[in-house]
C-alpha cells in the first residue's frame, strides 16, 4: 500500500502539478441545489463533478434513520468512483467553495474509509485556486478512462446513535458537535426541525479549523487545539458529528492534518438525533 500523503494541498502546489503535467484527478465537490449548474458554468479546468447528493450519500425519505446524508453502500460508492475515473492508485485532489467544509472533506473521508491513501483537499478551495492563477473551464468534463475500484467495507471508525447516546453520558468519552454555536445553543436551526444539541456533547465549531483568510491552521496549531480539547482520550473514545455528517468530516480532516488519529464519525448527526424523540440540550453544560 502506498504511503498516505498529507491531506491538505495548497493552491500553489496544485498549480505546479498542473503546469508540470503530473498525474492527478481533480474533483469538484461543491454542494447545494445549484451545485451542478454552477459547475457547468465554471469550474477548475479538468475537474470532474462529484455530486454530494448522489455520489456521497444514499438519501432516504426518513431522516430519523441515518440522517439527511446517510452513507451509500460501499459497492455503490465504488461504482461512483469508477464513473469519475478513480482507480486505487489515482491521486485525487478535491475542492469545494466552502474551504473544504461543504462536501470536499466528506469525499476525502469516504475515500480514506475505503483505503484510498492518495487523496487531498484543496486548502482555500475554489476561490483560492482561481486567485493563485489556476485556469477554469465550463461544460461537463468526464475522465477519458473509467476507473477500477473495489472495496468491501468502511475502514474508518463509525458510531451509531446508540453509541453516541452512551458516550455523551460518559466522562471518559467525548462527543464533539462541530456546528456553529448558535445552532448548538438552540438559538435557531436553519435546516433541521428542532434546535439544540445532544446533551453532553461539546461544541467545537469546524470554522475554528481555519484562519481569518479561510485556510487551515497550521498542523501544530490544530494539534494543540484538539489535544487540549480531548485530553488523554483515545481516538476511539471521541465521536464527531454535525448536522448531517458532512461538515463533521472537516474536523476529522483537520485532526488528520494535525497528525492525530481519526476519531469516529456519527453520520446521522443532529438530523437523525433530533427526529427520534431523544433529549435535547440548549446550552453547553460540559466543560472542555
Amino acid at each position: 500500500m502506498r504511503q498516505t500523503i498529507i491531506p491538505i494541498v495548497k493552491p500553489e502546489e496544485l498549480l505546479r502539478l498542473k503546469k508540470t503535467g503530473e498525474s492527478f484527478l481533480l474533483a469538484d465537490a461543491r454542494a447545494g441545489k445549484d451545485a451542478q449548474q454552477d459547475y457547468i458554468l465554471c469550474h477548475l479546468e479538468g475537474a470532474v463533478f462529484a455530486d454530494a447528493e448522489r455520489n456521497l450519500a444514499e438519501k432516504t425519505n426518513d431522516a430519523s434513520t441515518g440522517g439527511r446524508h446517510p452513507l451509500p453502500a460501499v459497492a455503490k460508492f465504488c461504482e461512483a468512483l469508477k464513473h469519475l475515473g478513480i482507480s486505487a492508485n489515482t491521486r485525487v485532489i478535491i475542492y469545494d467553495d466552502k474551504n473544504g467544509a461543504n462536501a470536499a472533506a466528506r469525499f476525502w473521508w469516504m475515500l480514506r474509509a475505503v483505503g484510498h491513501t492518495q487523496v487531498q483537499v484543496l486548502d482555500g478551495g475554489y476561490d483560492a485556486a482561481i486567485k493563485a492563477g489556476f485556469p477554469t473551464s465550463s461544460g461537463e468534463e468526464k475522465h477519458p478512462l473509467p476507473g477500477n475500484y473495489a472495496a468491501e467495507k468502511w475502514l474508518l471508525p463509525l458510531a451509531d446513535i446508540h453509541e453516541v447516546e452512551e458516550a455523551a453520558k460518559n466522562n471518559r468519552r467525548m462527543v464533539i458537535d462541530v456546528r456553529d454555536a448558535y445552532r448548538y445553543n438552540g438559538e435557531s436551526e436553519p435546516i433541521d426541525l428542532v434546535a439544540g444539541h445532544i446533551p453532553g456533547a461539546v461544541n467545537i465549531p469546524f470554522s475554528e479549523n481555519l484562519n481569518e483568510q479561510g485556510f487551515f491552521l497550521q498542523p501544530e496549531e490544530l494539534k494543540k487545539k484538539y489535544t487540549g480539547a480531548t485530553g488523554e482520550k483515545n481516538a476511539a473514545d471521541v465521536i464527531v458529528h454535525c448536522g448531517s455528517g458532512i461538515t463533521a468530516c472537516h474536523t476529522l480532516l483537520a485532526m488528520d492534518y494535525a497528525g492525530l488519529e481519526i476519531p469516529k464519525l456519527y453520520v446521522g448527526s443532529w438530523s437523525e438525533w433530533s427526529r427520534t424523540g431523544r433529549a435535547i440540550g440548549k446550552k453547553q453544560t460540559r466543560d472542555i
